[in-house]
């Protein structure tokens, strides 16, 4: 088969698969375009998704019938004023969105310079077939109409009218983002979806606006401020706290420079921010925005200008992971807001008849004829067989209306100004009940003190090996010969974090001591588990990357666990370690560690409010 020149219309084809790939791509192209126009407020339409139609009007410079003509010739551009692209300033600037638009649809522009005439100029699938005097406001208004018509085999890979809706929606959104000074509106078959309207500037206080208007003002509330300047380079933003995550990673709005990117290297430093405190199928919610001198970032790298390289990558991960990891820090013990909201949700008030089988017939506070009251874990919640001769005790915690005069209500226990309270109780041996002077706190008890244990271990290697605690009798676990292997493979690097283990056989190890900041634990679950962890990492891992995993592997087996009596004293005692320890909001796995009913709340559950 001879080598052939291939026609000017199927190169453009062929170039627009780069580019146009679905009709969220063309509203990114077009509205980028908008806003290198300088416009002030943008107008989407969209017809079925963007599917039967898409129209993006703005208020921009416009352009006269001269630049027109070149704006839909390949490579033509205004944004490379010379040669030079190590220092891109525009949205746009490959000069291929037009082009590879009008080739495989129909692309109407209409526009008029401030002082100028208004122009129209139509392609349809490569060719001109309008190209004349119009009337038309100061301004650009591009229309495409029958997408991929003309290639069906394109056409039918679309998705659903709802999918590309989501797909346009989301790029104008991130747009919108980084430009609060730009104005947006968007219609979706008649019907008005996103209104946004312009702030004054693009400072931070205007983009925090813009963020509530789109993430919504919830995010506000269960975030932490980013704010870190390394080496000429600036990160700023807002990061969820980790109990304020999703199932996707579809809202983690990440901006270079204001130009949104969904970077590998950037995802990968905002996964390793957040790599100990959240579980693997989690995803952070954050708004990052990184700025940067011109010269340090690559834009050019794919057609649809949404990944970028930078000439020090590792400076760039390591600014993101340590401003990400002190705001969180900063964070302290806070857990998400709407946890409470869904639990306060989960009430339901009972009718009275449903108590009817344990309520007296007679009027009365206690049934004459009950000489025992509930032992501990059923409904009343004491400790072992009461008597009568308990009686002064029992009624020491009635409100005081109900208590009889010779048994005065014993006096609160001291509140003092805690976060999160004093211990008041413990509910089915796993939850904590404090009292605040306004608010109820419910704390996971084992999930808390996994994250206080990962904590202390974490400190414990920053300085240095973590101690171990001798075992009286070693323990003998039982293993495949992979596994037993691997686990022996890495006895030294095992050793740093406290646990001493070695080959005991081809199938078995003997592990001699144990991390002395675990106590007691499960050994024969805390190896089975370090194994398969180990397979996970891979041989080529060092155990030192995934120190954080390990450490919180041998935290979750060394924790207070669910079901495990505890007394005021300690229950108090974890309370106060929660207030003092960064990221005791969430457990290893990112669930949260307690919640937090207000008073008020409490009080609409009853209808006093």
């Amino acid at each position: 088969m001879l080598i052939r020149r291939l026609p000017e219309t199927l190169i453009n084809r062929i170039a627009a698969g780069e580019v146009v790939e679905r009709p969220a791509s063309d509203a990114k192209e077009l509205v980028e375009n908008a806003l290198d126009a300088g416009a002030r407020r943008i107008f989407v339409r969209l017809a079925n998704g963007g599917i039967d139609g898409l129209e993006v009007a703005d208020d921009g410079i416009g352009m006269d019938p001269g630049q027109m003509m070149l704006a839909i010739e390949r490579h033509a551009t205004s944004k490379l004023p010379d040669e030079d692209l190590s220092a891109i300033a525009t949205m746009g600037f490959r000069g291929e969105a037009l082009p590879s638009i009008g080739s495989v649809a129909t692309l109407s522009l209409t526009s008029r310079p401030a002082n100028g005439e208004g122009w129209r100029l139509v392609v349809d699938n490569g060719r001109m077939v309008e190209n004349g005097p119009a009337s038309a406001a100061p301004g650009t208004v591009a229309r495409v109409t029958g997408l991929f018509a003309a290639v069906p085999a394109r056409r039918k890979f679309l998705k659903s009218h709802r999918s590309e809706l989501g797909a346009c929606l989301d790029h104008i959104r991130r747009l919108a983002m980084a430009r609060p000074e730009v104005g947006f509106v968007v219609e979706h078959d008649g019907r008005r979806i996103l209104n946004l309207p312009p702030l004054p500037d693009a400072s931070p206080t205007s983009t925090l606006a813009r963020l509530a208007a789109i993430i919504g003002a919830d995010f506000a509330g269960n975030a932490v401020a980013v704010d870190l300047e390394r080496e000429g380079l600036h990160l700023a933003g807002l990061a969820g706290i980790p109990t304020w995550n999703r199932g996707v990673s579809d809202h983690q709005y990440l901006f270079v420079n204001r130009r949104p990117v969904k970077d590998r290297l950037l995802v990968g430093a905002l996964r390793g921010a957040y790599q100990d405190l959240l579980a693997r199928d989690r995803h952070p919610v954050v708004a990052l925005f990184l700025d940067v001198p011109a010269e340090f970032v690559d834009v050019n790298v794919h057609p649809a200008k949404t990944e970028v390289r930078f000439r020090d990558a590792a400076l760039v991960r390591g600014l993101i992971v340590s401003g990400l990891r002190r705001a969180l820090d900063e964070a302290g013990h806070r857990a998400s807001t709407r946890v409470s909201g869904a639990a306060l949700a989960a009430f339901v008030a009972e009718p009275l008849a449903a108590f009817g089988a344990v309520l007296p017939e007679a009027a009365g506070v206690l049934p004459a004829a009950t000489g025992v009251l509930p032992a501990a874990g059923a409904a009343g919640g004491f400790a072992g067989p009461v008597g009568w001769a308990e009686a002064p005790r029992l009624f020491s915690q009635l409100p005081p209306e109900f208590a009889p005069a010779s048994a005065p209500a014993a006096p609160p226990l001291p509140q003092q100004q805690f976060p999160l309270g004093a211990a008041r109780g413990q509910v089915a041996a796993t939850y904590i009940v404090a009292e605040t002077d306004d608010a109820l706190i419910i704390v996971d008890q084992h999930a808390a003190h996994e994250r206080l244990t990962l904590e202390r271990m974490n400190r414990a290697l920053a300085g240095g090996a973590v101690a171990s605690q001798a075992l009286l009798v070693p323990e003998v676990v039982e293993l495949d010969d992979v596994g037993a292997g691997r686990v022996a493979d890495r006895a030294e690097e095992l050793a740093e974090l406290g646990l001493g283990v070695e080959a005991f056989g081809p199938t078995a190890i003997l592990v001699r001591a144990t991390p002395a900041l675990l106590g007691t634990c499960d050994v024969q679950g805390l190896i089975t588990d370090l194994a398969d962890d180990l397979s996970a990492f891979g041989r080529a891992l060092s155990l030192k990357e995934r120190l954080d995993s390990v450490a919180a592997t041998m935290a979750c087996h060394g924790s207070v666990r669910a079901g495990r009596h505890l007394s005021i004293a300690e229950m108090n005692a974890l309370l106060r370690e929660m207030e003092i320890t960064p990221h005791s909001g969430q457990c290893n796995h990112g669930r949260p560690t307690w919640v937090r009913l207000a008073k008020t709340d409490i009080e609409k559950l009853f209808g006093r409010r």
